[in-house]
């Protein structure tokens, strides 16, 4: 047998009667009365569906709505445990047969006493049975207070989440209630251990997708599980020939760092956006260009260009007048590198997944920066014809925060060149090739570089630091983050790639943000699959590989941190790190974008030498 609870207008049942896989079992549908009523309907008036179920003329006896050979659709609440058995028991469910329970997303919008008191009627009713259960979990970090705030404003409470706010609560919970065996693994992990491979590669190619971020993120906030009683074998389909790469136990936090909301003196709407980035033009001064956001009141890409200016202790934002804009200009993903106080280089980005090749856009300041007013700031925009890389087009890549198709990585290798490396193209979902770009010429240049090169990656991070460059973490070909450094160490006629060893070992992540400070490495928030915490600050001892992580306490903000697809700045004479934007567009829960920059002191983590 099998019992659905809370089926709703489910079409499980007739999709397993169409191909042949109910031989010698019934299948039980409990929903509410008004529920069940309308689905009856839909199958009396659809002629397929009536064929398949072999209706016997039995709908509209009491709470049974519609009855057919092998399927009984039952209108039944189920938190009234005492009616759902009298009404099962009519429907000629046998406690004494193999039963298998299915509750996707149900039994969390149920009071926890009424919920726990139907799993333990189940274990203690049914001989042979088995569980299936789906449905969220982290209620309280970043995401999982954007999740919940979605079905509050649904009026569909996530009562289960307070009591049983993990995998391993939820385990507990079953083990307690009666049930023999259980096992338990986020959607993450289902979808890498237990989807099989040509399965996961149709998901991929179903349309161009460049929000992992979300997805990832709503995966490790889901999770399915399986628990069971009586059966001989014993039933644990999550187990077998399994290997789960993502749980490691809880992150040892080497200690917190307090968040505090920026003081500004102006509105900062504008900087509400994500798929931006942020760079520090010269002291106290930040230019953000690009991405997704609030402007004018709707949802856009973003048209201006913001800076921030710091004087007496406090940042004001406002809008750069451009010279030559262009609806180019509207791009996410992209990068800027700037060379000079007065030269910046924009590099590659998209309009949409489907969208890109935007090119490289030179952004030239008057030697300015004097102001202390943003609004007297003009930014001259320069287009450049991109050169020829990989069949004649530029091999957009990825950077730091970007999760995207064809972004861009670019910074300074000593004084002439721009680094490319990696991301994703057109035709590759990740790239492992890299160029050296002429900072004045901007033309392609070859360089020996030696060593056995990193994994293909992109959302990486990448940083300057003793002439060379350092790439970090990532997203790897099987859409699984990384937790590899590598460092492109400067010889005298190229460069050599070396492994960064890190103890512990570096938590696999990507859509974070980097910066190298006084020998260490400082990796900025991002999305790991380590779904019992969320990034905060890790450092990374480049001379002895030491890896601390810190949790960003954020007790003074009244919104949820979301930190990817976010930029970062670090002010180093200050010790002062700056976010600003991050968050994104989830599929399921609505846009969330963080509403104001967002200011974390390092003194106590990088203390003075």
């Amino acid at each position: 047998q099998i019992l659905s609870l809370g089926a709703g207008f489910d079409s499980l049942y007739f999709r397993l009667k169409d191909i042949g896989l109910l031989h010698h079992t019934v299948v039980y549908e409990v929903d509410f009365p008004n529920v069940a009523c309308q689905k009856a309907t839909l199958i009396k008036r659809m002629k397929e569906l009536s064929v398949l179920v072999g209706d016997t003329g039995g709908e509209g006896l009491g709470v049974i709505t519609f009855s057919g050979e092998d399927y009984k659709l039952l209108g039944v609440d189920l938190s009234e445990l005492s009616e759902l058995q009298r009404a099962l028991k009519e429907a000629g469910l046998d406690n004494e047969i193999p039963t298998l329970f299915i509750a996707e997303v149900v039994l969390t919008y149920m009071e926890s006493s009424r919920s726990d008191a139907l799993i333990q009627w189940a274990a203690e009713h049914f001989s042979q049975a088995c569980f299936l259960l789906y449905e969220q979990m982290h209620p309280e970090d970043p995401f999982g207070r954007v999740m919940q705030h979605h079905f509050s404003q649904l009026n569909s409470a996530l009562h289960s989440l307070t009591q049983y706010p993990d995998c391993e609560a939820q385990q507990r919970r079953f083990f307690g209630k009666g049930w023999t065996e259980c096992s338990v693994m986020d959607m993450n992990e289902f979808f890498s251990c237990c989807t099989p491979e040509d399965e996961q590669q149709r998901v991929q190619a179903l349309e161009p997708f460049d929000e992992y971020e979300e997805w990832h993120l709503k995966c490790s906030h889901y999770f399915v599980l399986t628990a069971s009683k009586g059966m001989e074998p014993s039933w644990t389909p999550l187990l077998p020939n399994m290997t789960v790469p993502h749980r490691d136990g809880p992150v040892r936090m080497a200690g917190s760092i307090t968040a505090a909301v920026c003081t500004m003196h102006s509105d900062i709407s504008g900087l509400r956006r994500y798929g931006h980035h942020s760079v520090l033009i010269k002291p106290n001064v930040i230019l953000t260009t690009g991405g997704f956001g609030e402007e004018d009141g709707q949802h856009c890409r973003m048209r201006s260009f913001h800076v921030l200016i710091k004087h007496a202790g406090y940042w004001k934002a406002g809008c750069v007048k451009k010279e030559n804009p262009d609806k180019r200009d509207e791009r996410l993903h992209h990068t800027v590198s700037c060379l000079s106080s007065s030269l910046a280089l924009v590099v590659g980005g998209r309009t949409s997944p489907s969208s890109a090749g935007l090119g490289m856009l030179w952004l030239k300041f008057p030697e300015m920066c004097n102001a202390l007013d943003p609004d007297d700031i003009t930014v001259e925009l320069v287009r450049l014809h991109s050169p020829s890389m990989q069949t004649g087009i530029f091999a957009f890549v990825t950077y730091q925060i970007l999760t995207s198709l064809f972004a861009w990585l670019s910074f300074s290798v000593g004084e002439k060149y721009l680094f490319l490396y990696g991301g994703r193209s057109a035709m590759e979902p990740v790239l492992g090739d890299w160029y050296f770009l002429h900072a004045e010429e901007l033309s392609c240049t070859v360089i020996p570089v030696e060593g056995p090169a990193p994994e293909s990656r992109h959302s990486h991070s990448a940083c300057s630091w003793k002439g060379g460059v350092l790439i970090a973490g990532g997203l790897g070909a099987v859409e699984q983050p990384l937790g590899s450094v590598f460092f492109l160490r400067e010889l005298e006629h190229g460069f050599q790639w070396q492994t960064v060893d890190t103890h512990p070992p570096l938590i696999p992540r990507y859509s974070h943000t980097a910066h190298v400070h006084d020998g260490k490495l400082l990796l900025v928030g991002g999305v790991w699959f380590h779904s019992s915490s969320v990034p905060g600050i890790t450092v990374i001892d480049l001379r002895t590989g030491l890896c601390l992580d810190y949790m960003i306490d954020v007790e003074h903000l009244e919104w949820p941190l979301m930190l990817h697809n976010h930029s970062s700045v670090f002010l180093p004479n200050e010790k002062e790190l700056l976010l600003i934007g991050g968050g994104g567009n989830c599929f399921s829960f609505g846009t969330h974008l963080n509403p104001e920059p967002v200011s974390l002191s390092l003194s106590n983590i990088l203390p003075n030498h």
